[in-house]
């Protein structure tokens, strides 16, 4: 049996995507491969391989004990670049971080991207094409699912929504990044129309534009409300009772909340990104701007087809996306370290 240990703090700061995607993992490999895969939880015994989800610095220290580590996978859910419009460090310590994050990718023998957008800044930072794999995030369907009709109505009474309103759902931190500042900015122009924010300030404070969005949270347009952080088990019912799912990010990774919108057949609306075009292009219904975005909204209120073209386009998504099609990755990917275990531990001894 293949012992392998998970190296994560992900699950300590509720409402992030990374936190969520390791979550599903570990779940998935304990239902599917328990016979196969021995998994551990941030034990320091030896292992066959190390699998560092986060970068806290107990962890990078651990690295330099190979013989106990085995073959270590770093889990590249992030690039510097990508947390631009997250967290709001001051210059010289963005510099550390940044060289950071960098230095510990670089101790890992083998990285699994979420994105293959991520690649080529790997390899520009110095890693080895060979040393890099891409996995995607999956979600389960037995969570994020599409429930009837009945249900969906029933959901909306429970969150006194009529069930003739146009709801637009939207999830994630409350950051720049995300493109928070056009959804109120969509909720204000569109006051017929509800509008549902499922997230909060998981980093508190540094969060980058905190003051401001702590404003609007407190006090926002009569349409548009925000959940704050809520238990991930709740979420599919957000999912259900959307007609839409809008991420208006400017800048992404590869959000778990798409995956869950596509796995309950929400029609997704992102903002159109590079990064979109190698993992959902075809998928969803793409926006260059707030106006696109405003036009967008507008149609599909009375365009019933419309809306069941990208609900069918997001069923075809999560079945591509599914638990059972990216286990296999995961079990090809651990099973093939086999020989680079072995020749490892040559190497240590």
């Amino acid at each position: 049996m293949l012992k392998i240990t998970m190296f994560s703090r992900a699950d300590t700061v509720k409402g992030q995507g990374v936190g969520s995607a390791y979550n599903e993992l570990i779940k998935m490999l304990k239902a599917r491969f328990n016979k196969t895969f021995d998994v551990r939880i941030n034990e320091y015994k030896k292992s066959d391989i190390s699998h560092y989800h986060t970068i806290n610095p107990e962890f990078y220290l651990s690295t330099f004990f190979k013989r106990r580590r085995g073959v270590t996978v770093g889990y590249v859910h992030f690039l510097p670049e990508t947390l631009e419009g997250s967290i709001h460090l001051s210059k010289p310590i963005q510099k550390i971080f940044n060289w950071y994050v960098l230095s510990f990718y670089r101790r890992m023998d083998k990285l699994v991207v979420v994105n293959p957008s991520f690649t080529p800044e790997l390899i520009k930072a110095g890693i080895p094409e060979k040393k890099i794999t891409y996995i995607p995030n999956f979600v389960s369907n037995e969570e994020f699912y599409q429930m009837t009709p009945d249900k969906k109505d029933e959901l909306r009474q429970k969150y006194q929504i009529s069930s003739d309103k146009f709801v637009i759902l939207g999830v994630g931190q409350i950051q720049k990044r995300k493109g928070v500042d056009d959804f109120i900015r969509l909720a204000k122009e569109n006051p017929e129309v509800s509008f549902i924010w499922v997230g909060g300030f998981s980093f508190g404070k540094i969060t980058d534009g905190y003051e401001e969005y702590k404003k609007v949270y407190e006090n926002p347009p009569a349409n548009l409300t925000f959940t704050g952080i809520i238990d991930r088990s709740e979420l599919v019912n957000y999912y259900n009772i959307a007609d839409i799912f809008l991420l208006p990010s400017y800048n992404e990774l590869f959000p778990m909340s798409i995956l869950e919108a596509f796995s309950c057949q929400t029609p997704v609306m992102v903002r159109n990104l590079d990064l979109y075009e190698a993992v959902i292009s075809g998928y969803y219904l793409g926006a260059d701007d707030f106006w696109e975005m405003d036009r967008a909204i507008k149609a599909l209120q009375t365009d019933d087809d419309l809306l069941k073209k990208y609900a069918c386009l997001a069923h075809e998504a999560s079945n591509y996306y599914s638990e059972a099609h990216v286990g296999e990755l995961w079990y090809d990917f651990y099973t093939g370290l086999l020989k680079t275990a072995d020749e490892t531990e040559k190497a240590n001894v």
